[in-house]
């Protein structure tokens, strides 16, 4: 077993694709499809499987993993450690849902890049209940969540920013004129939300069932974007981040409607496992989130 093909084991784990793990690595797609096979012909396991053009990591390959992750950041260490006086250089993974990643996170990878252009920056765009474990397993080494404050004895978690949400319609909607409504005002109505399991869903869900309503008619997506659409075409009232919807408010696409939406506390939030051995490069990163954030 060598080390470069655990290297290669890693960052095929991290990218999920044979050809832009190669790209980072400096190696021709064949050379890293060679090194796995060899890895796995070693091991006598498949540490991957292709499900349509989707590659996963089998059970195997999740333990493998797990284990080989603290050896790997111990020989990042130790190379740091001789190369401290040196320019940044190396791969950073990241990993954030949607909203984040198109309204948070753009300004933070260029501060980041311009400050530290020899680092290589991966980012995979993953659902807020796969965040979390996509550290537990090694696959990101920061993740930015959008939920309520989190509490976790394994992960190290920095709240950032509040974001506020709102209710969205376009303006002709019969409710975007109005200055005061009342509960009895949305009966009737389409809410336009994310699936359930989605953190915000739940706490939408649950502060209106606070308030009295239990019969709430919705239309799910997996986009955010495609809740503002559907919001500006009239279907239904989005349910969003402010951050969203601000372009589009400024517009008057669409008018954020005269409801506040009670006990919702939401923050953008910076994880990392506490296990995990913070390189300059991590530390540079999270600084950088965290001068743009905070």
């Amino acid at each position: 077993m060598e080390l470069r093909q655990l290297n290669t084991f890693r960052m095929v784990a991290s990218t999920l694709n044979f050809s832009r793990a190669a790209e980072v690595l400096g190696y021709v797609p064949s050379n890293v499809t060679m090194q796995i096979k060899a890895l796995e012909d070693e091991l006598g396991v498949r540490l991957f499987d292709r499900l349509g053009k989707q590659l996963v990591l089998t059970t195997a390959g999740k333990s493998f993993l797990t284990h080989i992750q603290s050896v790997l950041d111990k020989l990042d260490e130790a190379r740091s450690a001789v190369h401290d006086n040196e320019v940044l250089s190396g791969t950073l993974t990241i990993s954030a849902n949607e909203v984040i990643c198109a309204y948070r996170l753009p300004v933070v990878f260029r501060l980041f890049r311009s400050c530290y252009p020899g680092v290589r920056l991966i980012f995979r765009s993953v659902s807020n209940q796969e965040l979390k474990q996509s550290l537990f397993e090694g696959t990101a080494d920061i993740v930015f969540m959008l939920d309520e404050p989190i509490r976790s004895s394994g992960l190290a978690v920095e709240p950032l920013v509040e974001e506020t949400f709102r209710l969205f319609a376009a303006p002709d909607h019969p409710l975007a004129q109005r200055t005061e409504l009342q509960l009895e005002d949305f009966h009737g109505e389409v809410f336009l939300t994310n699936e359930k399991g989605c953190p915000y869903r739940t706490m939408f869900d649950r502060s209106f069932e606070k308030e009295g309503i239990d019969s709430i008619t919705y239309l799910e997506f997996q986009s955010a974007e495609a809740i503002k659409q559907c919001a500006i075409s009239g279907i239904g009232i989005a349910f969003l981040p402010e951050i969203v919807a601000e372009a589009e408010a400024e517009r008057g696409e669409l008018v954020a409607l005269p409801w506040q939406i009670p006990d919702l506390h939401v923050y953008t939030q910076m994880s990392w496992h506490k296990d995990k051995w913070l390189s300059p490069i991590i530390l540079s990163f999270i600084e950088a989130a965290r001068e743009v954030m905070v």
